[in-house]
């Protein structure tokens, strides 16, 4: 029994239960991650495409996944809503590629509370979350999380400074203390007691409790006046207005709603928009746009739960109210979804009448503007790409237009660590999953042209195929239409040469193109090719260059890092291989270990305290 008969009889034998189902490649990779009341009715709509029949409303997307996928398995669970918050957890965890997704879902800002340090931090962030610290957001731009943190650090004495430790080197306290914005814990000015309480009172504010954090504001503010400290209570009364003048700049006020998300939703071919109205204390105090890509023939229900699980899943609070869109049904198993995740109830409804309907009408209404938009810029975009490759066709004398360039670049300080990038640009954008870095080992020293040589020969020797089908790469696999290299003659020789070698010389189009003056270099030419420096060729050459130039360095900072770290862990005392790693886990970076402290080193898992202050002492002495 072949792959193909074996995966129609696993779909075949799924059970008439509700559950999750995950299917899989010939890797064991998740392909796609589903949910179902029924498994057997679900995965049997799998069958057609399995077979490699057309279906006249098959999704393509969908044919490719049960043509690549050679097995399926399957979770039962005990209930619909159950299925829901499993299959949200497995997509999170596999992050399958024919799945729903929210586009660039990682790289939103967020403010951070540093909860872990003796005095807590209150910052912009957009690195990985870790536990123990809070989370505000997603917030819809970096300018939006910035302004935040102005206001709030007009309204909280918490203080500013960098560093897990509060302080200067003068030891002295720094201006925000003298402008009355820090109580200045460096000095023990204030104790953790007082400085946590001003923290809870942010945490208050970023949860939307605007109306408490007033109410305390204008209690101490009274407080002070009635002990004649008129300085304090007019420091307070400063807040007290920075706050009100925050809350009367909100989009919306209203007496009927309080903490309330609404959502609007509009979707496209291919893609879909979802707004979110954050709504705390009356006031629409933030909107959120969110685009979700992949969705292929989805329905509006399908797409809506993708989208509840990747926002409320990472969200700090989720309201005990949400209006959602007129076109989303079966509400119930929402809500018990979304109950899992706050762990008390939450109400899920359909705006009627009133403010609720007002608003989720401007959500739905905002939602199909953006759609629209992204429409139009990427008509633009696709435009302005496909000008530029006819243009570098025209320019070089090519064939065709260069649908896909490889771009090749060198990073290296010295003979050690020399590193080789290698980039992709399809359609004249970036394809970074094709993306691929070499570590350099048979150059010697600063020899550029050597190393080239040695990078475009490991790349190009696999383009005919490998022996090995674990070493098979699609990125390598596939011929490049244009090869650019970071460099003038001598570079473009040494990328001719391991062409020459493999073969493909007359097959594939090589060119170098120099920083100074922005000279394009030719096989076959003695002179140069200059362009205009607004030609979209040139500016096209530029981008694929830089990216190259960018991923080369980005390998190299990395590998310097790597051996520095090694160096340095290596001749600690008292430190083998296990607990170098618990060192590294804990402290999370060098800067961080070479930063800490005595107490900080002792309180590593697994170090003992002996070990610890020798590893302090060695530090100290040796600088």
């Amino acid at each position: 029994m072949n792959e193909r008969d074996e995966l129609l009889r696993q779909l075949r034998e799924a059970p008439n239960l509700p559950g999750v189902y995950l299917f899989r490649d010939v890797q064991a990779s998740v392909l796609y991650v589903g949910k179902a009341l029924s498994l057997r009715r679900r995965l049997a709509n799998y069958l057609p495409a399995v077979r490699r029949e057309e279906g006249p409303r098959a999704a393509a997307k969908a044919v490719e996944m049960a043509q690549r996928a050679t097995e399926v398995e399957w979770i039962v669970a005990s209930t619909e809503v159950e299925a829901l918050l499993l299959e949200d957890n497995l997509i999170k965890r596999h992050r399958p590629p024919f799945n729903i997704r929210l586009r660039d879902d990682k790289s939103y800002p967020y403010i951070v509370i540093t909860m872990e340090d003796e005095f807590p931090r209150v910052m912009f962030t957009r690195k990985p979350h870790r536990r123990g610290n809070l989370y505000f957001g997603p917030y819809a731009s970096a300018a939006k999380v910035r302004e935040t943190l102005d206001t709030l650090g007009r309204i909280f004495p918490f203080r500013k400074c960098r560093g897990t430790t509060p302080g200067r080197r003068s030891g002295s306290p720094c201006l925000q203390y003298h402008i009355k914005r820090c109580n200045a814990p460096c000095v023990g000015y204030i104790d953790r007691v007082d400085y946590a309480a001003i923290i809870g009172r942010v945490v208050d504010f970023l949860s939307g409790r605007h109306v408490e954090v007033a109410g305390t504001l204008e209690a101490e503010m009274h407080g002070a006046a009635g002990e004649l400290d008129f300085e304090r209570a007019a420091l307070y009364r400063n807040r007290l207005e920075a706050l009100r003048h925050v809350l009367e700049r909100q989009l919306v006020r209203s007496n009927v709603l309080a903490a309330v998300d609404i959502i609007g939703m509009a979707l496209g071919a291919g893609s879909a928009n979802i707004q979110v109205f954050l709504t705390r204390d009356g006031i629409l105090g933030d909107r959120r746009s969110f685009t979700l890509e992949n969705i292929g023939l989805a329905g509006p229900r399908e797409v809506f739960v993708r989208f509840l699980g990747e926002y409320y899943a990472s969200a700090t609070v989720v309201p005990p109210e949400i209006v959602v869109p007129r076109i989303v049904d079966r509400l119930e198993e929402l809500a018990g979804f979304l109950e899992g995740l706050r762990g008390t109830r939450v109400d899920v409804r359909q705006a009627e009448r009133g403010d609720r309907r007002r608003l989720q009408e401007l959500a739905d209404r905002n939602a199909e503007l953006a759609l629209e938009h992204d429409r139009l810029r990427e008509e633009r975009t696709r435009e302005r790409r496909y000008g530029a490759l006819h243009a570098l066709r025209d320019a070089l004398g090519l064939e065709g237009p260069p649908l896909r360039i490889e771009g090749y670049d060198i990073s290296n300080l010295g003979p050690e660590s020399i590193v080789a990038s290698m980039v992709v640009f399809e359609g004249g954008a970036p394809r970074k999953g094709d993306y691929r870095k070499f570590a350099l080992k048979a150059a010697a020293g600063q020899d550029d042209v050597g190393s080239i040589r040695e990078a475009v020969m490991r790349r190009f020797s696999r383009a005919t195929g490998v022996a090995d089908p674990r070493e098979y790469d699609p990125s390598f696999e596939s011929v490049p239409d244009l090869v650019l290299i970071d460099g003038g003659k001598g570079q473009l020789g040494g990328a001719l040469s391991a062409l020459e070698e493999v073969g493909l010389d007359e097959v594939v189009p090589v060119i170098s193109l120099a920083k100074r003056e922005e000279e394009v270099f030719m096989p076959g030419r003695s002179e140069p090719l200059r362009l205009q420096r607004d030609d979209p060729a040139l500016l096209l050459l530029q981008r694929v260059r830089d990216e190259a130039h960018r991923f080369a360095v980005a390998f190299h900072r990395t590998r310097r890092a790597g051996r520095a770290t090694e160096s340095l862990l290596d001749d600690l005392p008292g430190v083998g291989e296990k607990r170098k790693r618990a060192i590294l886990a804990h402290f999370g970076s060098p800067e961080r270990f070479l930063a800490a402290g005595r107490e900080e080193l002792e309180a590593v898992p697994g170090l003992p305290g002996k070990v610890a202050r020798e590893i302090h002492a060695y530090l100290h002495k040796t600088g």
